[in-house]
């Protein structure tokens, strides 16, 4: 990595790629600027230099953008109707990604400085429900397809799962602009309490001994106070106190019911706890996702809120965008897209019937012609 006299750092600058302060602790995201603030903080702490692949820029460019005055042809992130989908598949792989740096940047320096703005969080948020409402189905393929990175915080990559997820509900239950990213900021944050527990307490793939479940048990009033701290919203700050909260009375920290949960919490709640069940951990394997949508259906002991729960399946169908699945032709495929009409029949790409400019065949399945058999192994997949 590159050295950086950080007197020479232009304040309010983007580095191209993320910016270490030694080869673990990351200070900032392509998408943060190196502002004025942090380099006077580092100075102060009597801190000189840091490490990067990257190189400042005046202005942010995103993975798998080209500057103009590079001579490259510029894309635009949100022009996808023109893309292939091998190219939107690309561009949703590097905003995922891109997103995860955020977030692993985020918690770190809440963690380190005890700091955290709304209004910068709010705005990053903004740009996932722009990806969300342009085109979530290849975003959903990325999330179905791809596991959390090894050596990744844990909570970084639930909390950026887990607010796709809650944006898309909370899409398609038609809230307005400025709540869908209330909702994205509480999903980003609803675990942030946990930052103020021990890592082992969290991390660990071992069995929890009955002290350290109990410190389980307070991360929604940590996260509720911290919130609080920083002057966020209360709706936000509500949100984090409350997705564990069910409708039966039966959650936690004041085993609220139905009517007193809060509509963000609701949706978080469901959101989390089919991430949690389709991805895989340390300690577990995923499920697969039609597995999991069929657990949050059952729905048992009325858990979940069914309008919340029923806005998950009518968003990703039953069968869910990017599962990989046995078709009764005998073929495989994958799901792309969902059936607003029944979400028990959704689009599905079919490999090995090509269309006549070649490319793989996409078709609606139905009860009477083709239709779903049962999801693909891992194993199946790759055979």
């Amino acid at each position: 990595m590159k050295k950086y006299s950080i007197k020479d750092i232009p304040p309010e600058s983007y580095f191209t790629k993320m910016v270490y302060l030694d080869s673990q602790f990351i200070l900032a995201a392509p998408e943060m600027p190196f502002s004025r603030e942090l380099i006077n903080t580092l100075l102060e702490r009597e801190l000189r230099e840091v490490y990067s692949d990257g190189e400042p820029r005046e202005d942010y460019v995103p993975d798998g953008v080209k500057a103009e005055e590079e001579g490259d042809a510029t894309v635009d992130p949100t022009d996808m109707a023109t893309m292939s989908d091998a190219g939107k598949i690309q561009l949703a792989e590097n905003f995922y990604e891109s997103l995860l740096k955020y977030a692993d940047n985020l918690f770190t320096v809440v963690a380190i400085k005890n700091e955290l703005d709304f209004k910068s969080v709010a705005e990053k948020i903004k740009t996932v429900c722009d990806f969300v409402r342009e085109d979530r189905r290849f975003l959903m393929r990325v999330l179905k397809n791809t596991d959390p990175p090894e050596n990744q915080n844990y909570l970084s990559s639930h909390a950026v799962r887990s607010t796709i997820i809650a944006i898309i509900i909370g899409t398609y239950l038609k809230l307005p602009a400025h709540r869908l990213i209330e909702l994205g900021v509480a999903a980003l944050l609803h675990e942030i309490g946990m930052i103020k527990l021990p890592p082992k307490t969290y991390l660990s793939s071992r069995a929890l001994t009955p002290q350290e479940k109990k410190a389980i048990l307070t991360h929604p009033i940590l996260s509720f106070n911290m919130l609080k701290s920083f002057d966020f919203p209360l709706v936000i700050s509500l949100a984090a106190l409350e997705h564990h909260e069910r409708e039966n009375g039966t959650g936690y920290p004041q085993k609220l019911t139905s009517d007193k949960i809060s509509l963000y919490a609701k949706i978080i709640g469901v959101a989390c706890s089919y991430e949690a069940l389709s991805t895989k951990r340390p300690h577990k394997e995923a499920k697969d996702g039609y597995t999991g949508m069929l657990e949050l259906l059952r729905n048992e002991g009325k858990q979940y809120d069914d309008a919340v729960v029923r806005a998950l399946v009518y968003s990703l169908s039953i069968y869910p965008i990017g599962l990989y699945v046995l078709l009764s032709s005998g073929r495989k495929g994958q799901v792309v897209d969902v059936n607003p009409e029944n979400p028990r029949y959704p689009m599905v790409q079919i490999f090995g019937e090509l269309t006549p400019d070649g490319k793989n065949k996409t078709m609606e399945t139905s009860q009477e012609g083709l239709y779903i058999v049962r999801p693909l192994t891992r194993e199946e997949i790759s055979s």
